[in-house]
Parts: C-alpha cells; sequence; structure tokens
C-alpha cells in the first residue's frame, strides 16, 4: 500500500507540474522571438558610445576635407577663417573637424596643428606650395620630445620670429617648411597642405613628415 501511495502522490504531482512547463516553454518562445525582433530592427546601427569614450574617428590623423576648428580660447570649437588669421602671427592653435559627422579629432594630442598667416613672398616654394594666401599649418608637436610647440617669439639666431617648444628651446622657422634653427629638434615640424572653403581652413592632404617627438618628454 505504502507502494501504491507513493506511485499515486507522484503521478499526480507530474499531472499539476505540466501547466507550469508549458507556460515556461512559451514564455522562453517569446522571448527568443522578441529578441530576433530587436535584433532584426537595429541591424546596421552603430553602438552608442560609453560614457567616457570618444565618438569613431576622433582619433585619426587629419583627413582630406576635414575643416580647422579652435582648439582653445574663447572660439574653441569655432571653425577657423581666413579672417581670424592676423599677418605676420601669432600663430592659432586648431583640431581638424569631419564635416560629414562633426567629430572634431582631438582624442589624439599628434593631432594639434599651428596655423599662421605670414607674407607669401617670404615664404620657400615648397611651403607656398602647400599654403594658401600665405596661411600655412603645421604639427603642433615638438619632433624633439613630443612637448606642444606654444610659443612665437624671435629666434635666438636671427632677427624673425619663429615657432618655440618652451621644454628645451627648439625653434622652428614655418616660412621655410618649419626647419629647425635652433635647439636639439631632429627634424622639422610635420607640414599640413591647406585650401579655402566657403571662407573655411579645410585639409588638403595628409601631413608630410612624421608628427610627433623622437623620444618621451
Amino acid at each position: 500500500m505504502a507502494r501504491a501511495s507513493f506511485d499515486t502522490h507522484s503521478s499526480s504531482s507530474e499531472n499539476a507540474a505540466e501547466p507550469d512547463v508549458e507556460a515556461d516553454a512559451e514564455q522562453t518562445r517569446r522571448s527568443v522571438l522578441l529578441g530576433a525582433l530587436a535584433a532584426t530592427a537595429c541591424l546596421g546601427c552603430s553602438p552608442p558610445a560609453r560614457a567616457g569614450e570618444d565618438p569613431p574617428g576622433a582619433d585619426e590623423r587629419p583627413q582630406k576635407g576635414d575643416l580647422l576648428v579652435f582648439s582653445e580660447g574663447d572660439q574653441e570649437g569655432k571653425l577657423v577663417t581666413a579672417a581670424d588669421l592676423h599677418a605676420g602671427g601669432p600663430p592659432v592653435h586648431a583640431w581638424p573637424k569631419d564635416p560629414n559627422t562633426s567629430v572634431v579629432r582631438s582624442a589624439s594630442r599628434l593631432n594639434e596643428i599651428l596655423i599662421i598667416k605670414l607674407d607669401p613672398a617670404e615664404l620657400d616654394e615648397k611651403t607656398r606650395a602647400r599654403a594658401v594666401d600665405g596661411i600655412i599649418a603645421y604639427s603642433a608637436i615638438c619632433s624633439h620630445a613630443g612637448c606642444p610647440v606654444t610659443a612665437w617669439v624671435k629666434s635666438d639666431v636671427g632677427d624673425k620670429e619663429v615657432f618655440k617648444c618652451m621644454c628645451h628651446n627648439s625653434e622652428y622657422d614655418p616660412r621655410a617648411g618649419a626647419q629647425v634653427v635652433f635647439g636639439p629638434a631632429p627634424r622639422r615640424l610635420a607640414a599640413l597642405p591647406l585650401t579655402l572653403a566657403d571662407g573655411s581652413l579645410s585639409v588638403a592632404g595628409n601631413f608630410v613628415g612624421k608628427v610627433g617627438g623622437a623620444q618621451p618628454g
């Protein structure tokens, strides 16, 4: 009797559990279906940038067609136009900006650019070819130890004003392709060809020369 009683109780429990099993299975089918529909609806969607992450393209080097925006000061983020530059300097600091996505390529410090307007007659032939109306652009990162080039001062070895890195006193002449005229820098600053697009400065090609320092700074 004990055996019969046990078998009867077991059968009753199994019958009672069957609706729960079917309900779980139905819920699982619904979850799978909803997940598939959501995935289909989002095909081709770009994943959102996480908080604190830079948007895609923000660390890429300047691209042809990029516009230039101020990287500092009261006009930070605004387009740099020819009218913003005073003949003879001082230079302005800028970032390249993708005109299609509006992404400013500021995720890499190696993308910061020095822009200056000089008398076209003072520029050598190669420099003039990369300029537009006497406006020329160079990497703002010293080729010695990778410090920022921040000063526009009279050269220690001449009577003209030059770019100067205040870390180790390297000087560069922007009229002659930013060649080194003083200090330990091993090579000139990388140059960035420019053009004008509706009055705003635009990148006309890739950096000419290596960007960045030769040793840790």
